[in-house]
């Protein structure tokens, strides 16, 4: 596999392996920041969990929903918890539904390092939009994909598309 140079990315890897304190979350420090905020991804703010954009999407539109709770086990979650996941992913599909159109989507989580989770420590849902024929030659023959959405443009859409599911 060929590498792409990103220097930019050692800084977002760096800050889950050092945080902003010992032992800090970058989900746990996202539960306080304001949508309003044009430097943080939130696009929704529910009562135990929250939706933010992915900062490295892995297609325009990949949102997360996460547990304010700081939890790392999918058994950890209580009722209300689980139900607000669903409810949300519900919403946030319908949303991305209205400003992207898209033909399909994945939603799951990866649950330990072993399986793929990024962010371990911190338990997290992916719901990523997808198009046909959207593993086009880039991330086949290039092991890159192009984002073409702007993360602050489409920040801005899905809020309002969100408050008209509401």
């Amino acid at each position: 596999m060929e590498k792409l140079w990103s220097p930019w990315r050692s800084q977002y890897i760096e800050s889950f392996n050092t945080g902003k304190e010992k032992n800090s979350c970058v989900f746990c420090d996202a539960v306080d920041a304001n949508i309003e905020d044009d430097k943080c991804l939130k696009v929704y703010d529910g009562k135990k969990c929250f939706v933010m954009l992915n900062l490295y999407p892995y297609n325009s539109g990949h949102t997360m929903i996460i547990p304010k709770r700081h939890l790392s086990k999918f058994d950890e979650l209580d009722e209300d918890e689980m139900n607000e996941i669903m409810k949300l992913s519900k919403i946030v599909m319908r949303a991305l539904e209205i400003i992207m159109k898209p033909q399909g989507f994945n939603f799951g989580a990866n649950l330990g390092k072993a399986a793929g989770a990024g962010i371990d420590d911190h338990l997290h849902f992916h719901l990523l939009p997808r198009w046909n024929g959207d593993t086009n030659f880039m991330p086949a023959l290039g092991e890159v994909k192009i984002i073409s959405q702007d993360l602050i443009q489409t920040k801005k859409l899905l809020v309002e598309a969100i408050k008209k599911q509401l």
